[in-house]
């Protein structure tokens, strides 16, 4: 069972292929970590887009320490990094919290 928070879904090494990969819409991930405050600065963020955008966007999180393979596959070396997947591979990479306004803006061409 996947597990929710804030309205994101947490994923896994283990499930990262099916619910990201395999996805039939865009998906936004979090490389967080329980430790990385601007990831928790973050969270209410992905909350209010996943909930505003559900329909267009799927937004998970996978916390690194816990999943270290799929962090080491995608070369994520800073928390909170925000990779967007369409069609089972990666198409934009950002590091770093930001608003809401501006992860809009850079999400607009996927959405």
């Amino acid at each position: 069972m996947i597990k929710q928070v804030a309205g994101v879904a947490e994923v896994t090494d283990a499930d990262f292929e099916a619910e990201v990969l395999g996805a039939d819409l865009p998906v936004l991930v979090q490389f967080t970590a329980e430790w990385c405050g601007p990831c928790r600065q973050l969270a209410p963020v992905l909350g209010q887009i996943a909930f505003e955008e559900g329909d267009r966007l799927k937004i998970v999180q996978l916390d690194v320490d816990r999943n270290p393979g799929t962090t080491l596959a995608y070369g994520v070396l800073g928390t909170p990094t925000l990779m967007v997947f369409q069609g089972g591979e990666p198409v934009r990479s950002m590091v770093g919290a930001r608003s809401r306004r501006r992860l809009m803006e850079e999400l607009a061409d996927v959405l």
